[in-house]
């Protein structure tokens, strides 16, 4: 049985007390891991603790399972405006509270982009009355995703924009890229790339390996990604700034970013579950639902992915939640739409990586809590007093199948179908107020 309440923005009584009682708690940021109590008023956390009680509090047992701050994924596409058949901000929120997250940030590339203060405010308000979850947005780096022409980056941060991105294109003019780091640089905003040579890439549908090859379809090459990543590293460390990878896919991506890194360079990167726990050969098992941009690569690409989570290179597990309907997918390989579903299944996945010993519970929820936070400039994923009650409560140990069938999102499209995972969130808090639990 399961329970969802909306809107969550509806504005909680100040003096509401909820107890969260026999919980082990876990705040990544500050490495805070311990058995107890923990304590809201309204919408924020009032204290917690190993002595920590209310008389005059609803009480919830968490029967010993984790209590964290709420999940926060920095890549996810609802849809809205423009494509609300395949998801929008409510079907899309409803999602993500299922997965656990509690905070999302939606890419630019809708109908109209995110490029101006309009769409921001639309986005903003609609979320307000209707959302399940806090949902902020990515802005254009460029005037309709063309890259030609720089947006307003002050305007759009002031509507409320986390970042910059134009993000299902590469901005190809290096001179362009140079501009964005420069005038973002000023205002603090992260500029976040899906890096790709689109030359490279020559319209290629899947990974350029055994696969293609076998399916006789043009394969995107490994250095479609590493080009570009190398040359917006060149040019940040040039101009200054700060420059975050999304959903990095390969080795020479990886260590670009390790370089710039060791060179002291304000440089992130995020990776997808898919991106960790697939390789290329699941096209060949799941057919168009395994197709997303970038690939899923060779098997060693993945191991070094794991490899880049284990030794902290990696900061962040994003999603790049690209919901999509049969008719898009339904389709020759080379003509399908790319992206899959992806929010109520990163939880659950990242999870595999503490049950096989690679991450410890504190360093992997960092990644999808605090560091997340972190590169956003968000002031969500944290434990302590006086923070948002943002909070997800999960169940390590529950076995269980992914059915795309049950999910909440509009679409299903994703090759996990049929896969045991363990481990799951059983309840979603927002604001202070549960949104959903199971």
């Amino acid at each position: 049985m399961t329970n969802f309440n909306l809107p969550y923005n509806q504005k909680i009584d100040p003096n509401k007390k909820t107890l969260y009682k026999n919980a082990l708690i876990i705040d990544p940021a500050t490495k805070y891991k311990q058995k107890g109590n923990l304590l809201t008023i309204g919408d924020k956390i009032a204290d917690f603790g190993t002595n920590i009680s209310s008389d005059d509090a609803e009480t919830i047992d968490c029967n010993g399972h984790v209590l964290c701050p709420g999940l926060i994924d920095i890549q996810v596409h609802f849809r809205d405006p423009g494509q609300t058949h395949k998801e929008d901000l409510v079907s899309g929120s409803k999602s993500a509270v299922v997965g656990g997250i509690t905070t999302v940030v939606c890419q630019p590339n809708t109908s109209p982009t995110i490029d101006n203060i309009d769409t921001i405010n639309y986005i903003t308000n609609k979320a307000k009355k209707e959302a399940y979850c806090n949902i902020l947005p990515y802005a254009c780096i460029t005037k309709d995703m063309k890259g030609l022409e720089l947006t307003d980056f002050k305007a759009l941060k002031n509507a409320g924009a986390v970042g910059l991105t134009d993000d299902g294109l590469p901005v190809m003019n290096a001179h362009i890229m140079r501009r964005a780091f420069e005038e973002s640089k000023e205002l603090n905003l992260v500029v976040a790339q899906h890096a790709e040579d689109l030359n490279l890439s020559n319209k290629g549908c899947i990974n350029e390996g055994l696969a293609s090859k076998k399916l006789n379809v043009r394969g995107i090459p490994n250095i479609s990604e590493s080009v570009i990543v190398e040359r917006d590293l060149a040019i940040l460390e040039k101009t200054g700034g700060r420059y975050h990878l999304l959903h990095v896919s390969t080795k020479e991506g990886l260590d670009a970013i390790k370089r710039a890194k060791d060179k002291g360079l304000n440089a992130t990167v995020e990776v997808c579950p898919h991106h960790f726990m697939l390789n290329d050969e699941q096209v060949l098992k799941s057919g168009t639902n395994a197709k997303m941009n970038p690939p899923l690569r060779s098997e060693s690409d993945r191991l070094y992915l794991i490899e880049g989570l284990r030794s902290g290179l990696i900061d962040a597990i994003s999603t790049d939640h690209a919901p999509h309907d049969l008719a898009s997918k339904d389709k020759d390989i080379s003509d399908a739409a790319f992206g899959i579903v992806g929010v109520e299944t990163m939880l659950p996945l990242s999870l595999s990586l503490y049950h096989q010993g690679i991450l410890s519970l504190l360093d992997l929820l960092a990644k999808m809590t605090c560091n997340a936070a972190n590169i956003i400039n968000f002031d969500g994923g944290i434990i302590k007093k006086g923070a948002r009650a943002d909070l997800t409560l999960i169940d390590l140990n529950s076995d269980w199948n992914i059915d795309p069938n049950k999910f909440y999102s509009k679409s299903n499209n994703s090759p996990f179908a049929g896969f045991k995972v363990k481990g799951r969130a059983i309840r979603t808090i927002v604001a202070g107020k549960t949104i959903w639990h199971i």
